[in-house]
């Protein structure tokens, strides 16, 4: 049984949304100090590292991340690997097959933007049109391998919009290095914060034979 660990450490220096607080992790009582235990102050935002979005992240009657059921963040999973370098559009994805699962992942170069130390803005993303189409298909949790499913410098929102107003559950900042696409079980269990947008996510993939049967 293969388990893949698909989550970023999270440290002090953790590449972060331009906009959002930086990771600050300082110990407070140390042992070698001659205190009688190791403690950490963590300061980081909601959207810190391998996260999940809540659709309240962008809806404001949406679902809290504490609200998010159980059977949406654990189950069949396939992770799709995508080609194009600059986004994931339409046609890059109406040929895939979704029957298998309403949970889906999608690795892409950006997974290989991990080893930069600073944020890289051309990251691929999820155009307006393809999350249209993951509507369309009934799926419930969408993935990516970089800190958006939108594009960089985007006003409107529009993906976000369109997956988190359907109740579409996002997982964002996932490290799919040495995942290959296929079948999986996922695991992601967020923080579990009272009225929260959003959380930093614990997130594991198991591998599954192809013919188990979704649900």
């Amino acid at each position: 049984m293969n388990f893949y660990d698909i989550t970023l450490t999270i440290s002090n220096t953790l590449i972060t949304w331009p906009t959002d607080p930086t990771v600050s992790i300082q110990k407070t009582r140390l042992i070698s100090k001659g205190n009688s235990c190791n403690v950490s102050e963590l300061k980081f935002g909601s959207h810190c590292g391998t996260h999940i979005d809540a659709p309240y992240h962008f809806e404001e009657d949406g679902i809290k991340v504490d609200q998010i059921p159980l059977d949406y963040l654990i189950g069949d999973v396939i992770v799709f690997e995508i080609k194009n370098k600059e986004r994931i559009d339409l046609e890059d994805i109406k040929s895939l097959k979704f029957e298998y699962s309403k949970r889906v992942i999608f690795k892409t170069i950006n997974s290989t933007y991990w080893k930069l130390t600073e944020f890289k803005k051309d990251f691929v993303y999820i155009t307006k049109e393809a999350a249209e189409y993951l509507v369309d298909c009934n799926v419930k949790v969408v993935g990516i391998d970089y800190l958006s499913v939108e594009k960089f410098g985007s006003k409107c929102a529009d993906t976000h919009h369109t997956l988190l107003r359907n109740g579409i559950v996002i997982i964002e900042g996932l490290d799919l290095s040495n995942v290959k696409a296929g079948n999986y079980e996922l695991i992601a269990l967020p923080l579990r914060i009272k009225d929260c947008d959003g959380s930093p996510a614990r997130v594991i993939l198991r591998e599954i034979s192809r013919q188990k049967s979704s649900d």
